[in-house]
């Protein structure tokens, strides 16, 4: 079989997977239903940035195909995190020559892919495009104008329209780096055969973990190994990890700590604050502490710098502020509003606390925490990571807080105990060595179902 699609008329049912028609058709009814709406969240988004409407035609499947980028590997990356996550295997592949098409659906994680990949941009090896909504026409024209040879979706992307589409015309399509919760498992299973259907459609499914493989073949999926996690074989960027440094040594020089609460969710700022103010009334420190509080979502920069005003911090933003060299000893907070710095503030930290942990959002990554050397304190919710956590916490590179009454405890017994958390530093560094080579495996993997497939 060619591994370059048949681009015709609408296609039926294939071998890959069943489209549920009737459910099918009234999802795309749906789509087109809310386009409207899609079109008035992205107006609405321009008081934020105008960029929210560039490129305004690609959503709808229109873009033009730079010369050469027709048969690349596509690869989707959806946000800032996906596309991040892709970087070495996005860079594996231009090392060896190929051209990749690279989608995303966010404004962030096209913004982060232009700085990451803007030498190969620059050079005509990659083109950056948004993947269009999931309405059939759009989905036809896009696959039509840029017709790629195999299209590899990050994560947790799983769109039906694109899904069913890639399975009918016998375009390879995998999801790689997957992960699924038991809570997303469920909410497939709820969907019965048709949730089914839409992932048995893909060509292979390459998981992060085993439970993600176990969970992936518990609804059907034949074709699902366990390969490993892409953030593991990311890279810090060592200017940034230079720059940390730097920072923590000046404040270290002042006595001071530094904790970095970091891709933290609504809801979860005020908890934290709140420690915050516990800690520093409670005057165990000889030298005041430093929080370093940087919210997920950059259009909620402004919302939490409010909170810290409210508060009555001595707050500044990051994007105001010198460095860390000419702090200001009654500063008590810096609000992280950059784009991209994670592995300074991780760099400069001595403790983290992971966002979306101590509220019901499943967690965010904390791989790139322990790469840097910086212990991390989790909150109940981790879901979305459940293997790396376990694994976290026990190798000893994490500890769980028992609730978010315990915060403030459990922040200030780490940062008085400074035997635990260089023991806990030596074993971050170890568990993100450890878990090294996914990029590997999958570029394997795929070779191996190409194979296959011609």
């Amino acid at each position: 079989m060619s591994l370059t699609p048949s681009l015709g008329q609408a296609p039926l049912d294939s071998q890959y997977g069943a489209r549920p028609k009737i459910w099918f058709t009234f999802y795309q009814l749906l789509w087109h239903l809310l386009l409207p709406f899609a079109f008035i969240r992205l107006a609405w988004r321009t008081r934020h940035s105008i960029a929210y409407l560039k490129h305004f035609s690609e959503r709808l499947g229109f873009a033009n195909a730079q010369p050469g980028i027709q048969g690349s590997i596509w690869i989707h990356a959806v946000s800032v995190g996906e596309t991040r996550a892709a970087q070495p295997l996005i860079d594996d592949y231009l090392a060896r020559g190929e051209t990749i098409l690279l989608t995303h659906m966010t404004l962030n994680g096209r913004l982060t892919g232009a700085t990451v990949f803007a030498k190969a941009i620059e050079s005509g090896q990659l083109q950056q495009v948004y993947l269009p909504y999931d309405v059939c026409w759009a989905v036809a024209h896009f696959i039509r104008t840029f017709r790629p040879r195999m299209g590899l979706l990050m994560e947790t992307e799983a769109w039906p329209t694109i899904v069913f589409y890639c399975a009918q015309i016998h375009l390879p399509l995998f999801l790689v780096n997957a992960r699924l919760s038991e809570r997303s498992a469920r909410r497939v299973r709820l969907f019965g055969k048709a949730g089914r259907a839409l992932f048995q459609a893909f060509t292979g499914i390459l998981a992060q973990t085993e439970l993600d493989t176990q969970r992936y073949r518990s609804l059907g999926v034949r074709n699902a190994d366990t390969v490993g996690n892409l953030k593991f074989d990311v890279p810090l960027d060592p200017h940034l990890v230079q720059q940390g440094r730097v920072w923590q040594r000046a404040l270290n020089a002042q006595g001071r700590m530094m904790v970095c609460a970091a891709s933290t969710r609504d809801g979860e700022e005020a908890l934290i604050l709140k420690a915050w103010k516990e800690i520093l009334l409670g005057h165990h420190f000889e030298v005041m502490p430093l929080l370093c509080l940087v919210p997920r979502h950059p259009e909620r920069f402004a919302e939490v710098a409010k909170q810290m005003h409210e508060a009555e911090f001595v707050y500044c933003r990051r994007t105001e502020w010198s460095g860390i060299p000419n702090v200001d000893a009654n500063l008590q907070v810096i609000l992280g509003d950059s784009m991209g710095e994670m592995p300074l503030y991780y760099s400069a930290a001595n403790l983290v606390i992971m966002g979306g942990s101590l509220l019901p959002f499943g967690g965010q990554n904390l791989i790139e925490a322990c790469a840097a050397g910086c212990p991390v304190l989790l909150g109940e919710h981790t879901y979305n990571f459940q293997q790396a956590t376990l694994d976290a916490l026990e190798i000893g590179a994490a500890k769980r807080i028992p609730g978010n009454a315990a915060l403030a405890n459990s922040v200030e017994e780490l940062l008085l105990n400074s035997a635990e958390l260089v023991r806990m530093s030596h074993a971050a560094k170890d568990y993100s060595t450890e878990h090294q080579g996914a990029t590997t495996k999958i570029v394997a993997a795929l070779e191996n179902q190409h194979f296959r497939l011609n």
